[in-house]
């Protein structure tokens, strides 16, 4: 008597072969990610070094503050940490272009030519606008805010920030800026996900100007330039991305969809 079980196919497989060499395409790539910003890191601690760094981070703040006054470092550790901290940010950002090749060879062979078309426009444009927003608020709203703050500061207080809290303080508006500066991509995903009309969008202008400046307001410190700062780019990016979101459908359509558009 034959065993049944025997003659039964496996459900799993052809499945664990493909799913395995994905895991192996996954940690090779992840393993360049880390070479590449390992070798980044390398280079930066040879030249500039990290505390040349952590001075050009710190450079918006120490021109504002008074004569002969200087940045603090509380705990100990923290001369050695906070300009590592700052190396591997720097080191991330200097491999990114590398990273986000490696993130697209391996989405890539999964996706249609359409998306194809799709996905790498985004991938590049959403990491110029954050460097953009990061940019923008080093150069330019640092500077007003830090002066915005010490002009409150009485004569009789030594302003002297502690290095750790600075540099959570400029994180947090990095992030926060790069972020808002993605307003475009998020518009264009959804437009193109057909999660939202370009119609709908237009007509939710002036929803989104209001919620840009509750979003500059929570996340920016209660000053009226930062928050400016930040509404405004928003809004006006807010339009950029409806503009680019029809330009995207038009040029990233389906060829079934571009067949059922034809009259």
């Amino acid at each position: 008597m034959s065993d049944s079980n025997t003659d039964k196919p496996d459900e799993l497989a052809g499945t664990e072969q493909p799913f395995v060499q994905h895991l192996l395409e996954l940690r090779d790539r992840m393993i360049r990610v880390v070479i590449a910003i390992a070798i980044a890191a390398a280079l930066l601690a040879i030249y500039p070094g990290p505390a040349v760094l952590f001075d050009l981070l710190a450079a918006p703040l120490v021109a504002t503050l008074p004569k002969g006054a200087s940045l603090i470092a509380t705990s100990v550790i923290s001369p050695f940490l906070v300009p590592l901290k700052i190396l591997l940010m720097a080191a991330f950002l200097l491999a990114l272009p590398v990273v986000l090749y490696q993130v697209w060879a391996f989405v890539a062979p999964g996706l249609y030519t359409h998306e194809k078309k799709l996905v790498m426009p985004l991938v590049v444009s959403s990491t110029l606008l954050f460097f953009v927003g990061v940019a923008f608020c080093y150069f330019f709203v640092f500077g007003q805010v830090f002066k915005f703050i010490q002009s409150f500061a009485p004569k009789s207080i030594v302003a002297a920030p502690d290095i750790e809290a600075y540099l959570g303080f400029v994180l947090s508006m990095f992030l926060a800026f790069g972020m808002a500066f993605e307003v475009p991509i998020a518009v264009v995903v959804l437009a193109r996900m057909n999660i939202v009309s370009i119609e709908k969008l237009k007509n939710f202008r002036g929803y989104f100007i209001v919620l840009a400046f509750v979003i500059a307001a929570i996340v920016t410190p209660p000053d009226v330039v930062s928050q400016l700062a930040l509404a405004i780019p928003m809004c006006i990016l807010y339009e950029v991305g409806i503009w680019a979101a029809q330009l995207f459908i038009k040029h990233t359509q389906a060829p079934e969809d571009t067949e059922s558009a034809k009259p």
